[in-house]
């Protein structure tokens, strides 16, 4: 009988414990139920806000999640609280998971806010043809934790953002146009006046070279074998390498046509007779 009776305690102190929660579970669920509505609020809202503005579409993926991700904990917290369980409890169990979290990803965290950063300040975005790390290509795509180039191989480098963020990157397409560098050596017996008039008429006979600002050609260096002059022009990034490449094959094509050195190194083997 001692043992029936220990079950009906039991069952009397599920049905008061019951009784005397429901009121704070009914509050909890109806106030998850609301919660989620406004959360899907807010959310639309930011999409709107979104919509109407000209943000990069990997940073408004980005901080739509982040918000979105931000109203659930928040929400989960207040239901839990009303649940009965202590704040102060509940903040020092997530605080304690969070630090544990952090310092088990602390290179990931790292790539986080590096991939934040770049969203935020944009030195480069998809398109752009960069250089960083040691590694020039094309911006194939810009996630939370790396970013992917495309080199001139077509292979696919991937780049964590931590370190992108913390070092120099050149952006080549960060401007319309730019700047192109030749230099060219010639024998000390050639016509310097005549190779850069050369040089000059390449330019002007090449529409992506653009005349404003105008090309220029000088004597960059007097070397141990060769008179260097230096062609500096500009074009659009667009056309940029096909003008450069049309204009370093030209130089060839034309220096020889008017007997125009360009000095390379050479050997000259003697053999020694026996006598």
């Amino acid at each position: 009988m001692e043992k029936f009776t220990n079950y009906d305690e039991h069952i009397e102190n599920a049905i008061k414990w019951f009784w005397d929660t429901l009121p704070d579970l009914i509050a909890a669920i109806i106030m998850l139920i609301v919660g989620v509505y406004i959360i899907r609020f807010i959310n639309r809202l930011v999409r709107k806000f979104f919509q109407k503005k000209d943000y990069d579409p990997s940073l408004e993926t980005f901080l739509q999640s982040l918000i979105s991700i931000g109203l659930k904990i928040l929400l989960f917290v207040l239901v839990i609280t009303q649940l009965g369980v202590q704040s102060s409890s509940l903040v020092a169990i997530i605080g304690a998971a969070g630090l544990a979290i952090g310092l088990a990803l602390q290179g990931s965290l790292s790539n986080f806010a590096g991939g934040v950063l770049i969203l935020l300040f944009k030195p480069f975005k998809v398109g752009d043809f960069i250089s960083a790390q040691g590694v020039d290509g094309t911006v194939k795509e810009i996630s939370i934790f790396t970013t992917k180039l495309n080199t001139f191989g077509n292979q696919v480098a991937i780049i964590p953002n931590g370190q992108l963020s913390n070092n120099n990157i050149i952006n080549y397409n960060a401007e319309q146009t730019r700047r192109d560098k030749i230099n060219v050596g010639i024998g000390y017996g050639s016509n310097i006046k005549k190779a850069k008039d050369i040089m000059l008429q390449i330019c002007a006979d090449n529409n992506d070279i653009l005349k404003d600002p105008a090309p220029e050609v000088y004597v960059g260096e007097l070397a141990e074998s060769s008179v260097n002059l230096t062609l500096r022009f500009w074009a659009n990034n667009d056309v940029f390498w096909a003008a450069h490449f049309y204009v370093m094959e030209e130089i060839k094509v034309r220096f020889d046509a008017e007997g125009i050195e360009i000095p390379f190194p050479q050997r000259v083997m003697h053999q020694l007779k026996s006598k």
